[in-house]
């Protein structure tokens, strides 16, 4: 048994895999979620980015749309 002062746990890692990845989250905030994922399956199975252009600059156009929205009109 824990003496007093030590009963704190760690989380287990069950619940370490389903805590969502700050990165994952501020993607999916921006509405290029569809486009980080495919990207994602792209790398995973091509093992090189430079063989996934295409969802490169899919997702890059994605997110400069949302950056371009985001940024106050300058008269």
């Amino acid at each position: 048994m824990a003496r007093p002062g030590h009963a704190w746990s760690r989380p287990s890692l069950e619940e370490d895999e389903e805590a969502e990845d700050p990165v994952d989250a501020m993607i999916s905030r921006t509405g290029c979620a569809a486009q980080h994922q495919e990207l994602q399956e792209c790398m995973a199975a091509r093992q090189d980015w430079r063989h996934c252009q295409p969802q490169v600059r899919a997702f890059g156009e994605c997110m400069a749309r949302r950056q371009h929205t985001k940024e106050p009109r300058q008269a």
